[in-house]
């Protein structure tokens, strides 16, 4: 466990916040070089949606397994295998883009086994910040990985990936390759006592993978408040999915944002979440987690819905700063709530559960909106967010009342 001392965080924390950092810069290159690059092959919304489907599809395919191992098995490992198959692919599109065999489907499959790394990345690194991080820090440490994820990817990585782009269309990949074999080499410093979990498992005896696996989902389904919230989390992300997976073509062809400012406009939501990340904790200690938290839930889908009447794409940008400020806010709060309310020996096979839930129904969402978007690419807006708002009404007070479980986690530990 980290250091006794409250303010400060422990080194393995560090560490982790440095190869999260080094992933970072590769995650915003290549989050504007990628839909760039398919809008070269295609203009088609339906196919266009489906690299934001094929993303997320391996949490629906994979996380579940992989929360089990990530439970099992050395976790430095863990986080150097999911960075490296990153790397592979990155260096593969590269390659692709560079000596001129690139097509779509070369960029789906790239794009699906690049996700597959994330789902391994995101697990582990999650699955640790218990670990090296004490209860009170779990806000603030949260907030400090969503900034520096924020600031790096969309004020680094993105910009960068513009220029780059334009001088040539592989350099954001090889870049990004170089990004993600920096943080493979930072995790490899990870003290060892933070490789596993040290937490015996509850079941007496050895236990196969799958019977952990199933214990796991077991926890999670007996666990009504749980998975209520997982449920709901779900949902608003399925339909989140819809309404933004086919933001490129809505403003390279509704909005016609120039080339040269396609990367300013997606990085603005950058701008929020950095102010979100770093207003969270002090919103949280004013007015209560679960309170803000239920707030940010129903005010960032009205602004979806809000998103869709936009006139231009400097009101678009504007809208998905203050957005992203709000759902930042709700994602640190989350994220900490759920740190403190899954046991840490558990924490792999139920963050891994959940998110086959959340995430994995998202690649789903996307495929929606992108049918929706074949009618009218301001559509895909007015449903997804109505409908996130609806769902956030009717849960908002289920949300305000979680600061009971919460301080209930918190006594019990």
């Amino acid at each position: 466990m980290a250091s006794v001392n409250k303010t400060k965080f422990s080194s393995s924390f560090e560490k982790l916040w440095s190869a999260s950092a080094a992933s970072n810069v590769s995650d915003g290159l290549l989050k504007t070089a990628v839909p760039l690059l398919a809008t070269t092959l295609t203009q088609d919304p339906f196919l266009i949606s489906s690299i934001a489907a094929l993303v997320m599809l391996p949490w629906l395919l994979f996380a579940i397994p992989v929360g089990g191992l990530v439970d099992r098995f050395n976790r430095r490992h863990m986080l150097a295998l999911a960075n490296s198959i990153r790397l592979t692919a990155s260096l593969f599109l590269a390659s692709a883009v560079g000596f001129g065999f690139i097509n779509f489907p070369l960029l789906l499959l790239t794009t699906f086994v690049f996700g597959i790394g994330e789902v391994i990345y995101d697990t582990t690194l999650q699955s640790m910040i218990p670990q090296v991080l004490e209860n009170d820090q779990m806000e603030r440490g949260n907030a400090r990985i969503q900034v520096t994820s924020v600031t790096l990817g969309e004020f680094v990585g993105a910009p960068l990936s513009g220029l780059l782009y334009a001088v040539s269309i592989a350099l954001p990949f090889f870049f990004g390759a170089a990004g993600v074999l920096i943080a493979v080499l930072i995790v490899l410093t990870l003290p060892l006592q933070y490789e596993n979990n040290p937490v015996p498992p509850k079941p007496k005896g050895e236990t196969g993978f799958w019977e952990d696996i199933r214990f796991g989902i077991r926890y999670l389904y007996d666990d009504k408040v749980l998975l209520k919230l997982v449920l709901l989390t779900s949902s608003i992300g399925f339909f989140f999915s819809a309404s933004s997976s086919t933001i490129v073509l809505f403003l390279t062809k509704t909005l016609e944002v120039p080339t040269a400012l396609f990367g300013v406009v997606i990085a603005a939501p950058a701008v929020g979440a950095i102010i979100g990340s770093v207003l969270s904790h002090r919103f949280s200690a004013r007015f209560g987690r679960t309170k803000v938290m239920a707030a940010s839930m129903l005010v960032s889908s009205f602004l979806v819905v809000i998103q869709g009447f936009s006139p231009n794409y400097w009101v678009l940008a504007a809208l998905f700063a203050l957005g992203n400020a709000i759902i930042t806010m709700w994602n640190v709060l989350l994220m900490a709530s759920y740190h403190q309310m899954i046991p840490t020996e558990l924490f792999g096979r139920i963050h891994g559960t959940r998110r086959t839930l959340v995430w994995g129904l998202m690649p789903l969402g996307a495929l929606l909106g992108g049918a929706i978007a074949a009618i009218d690419l301001r559509m895909p807006f007015f449903l997804g967010g109505g409908i996130c708002l609806l769902i956030s009404i009717i849960g908002f007070r289920f949300i305000v009342n979680l600061r009971e479980r919460i301080a209930k986690s918190q006594t019990s530990d």
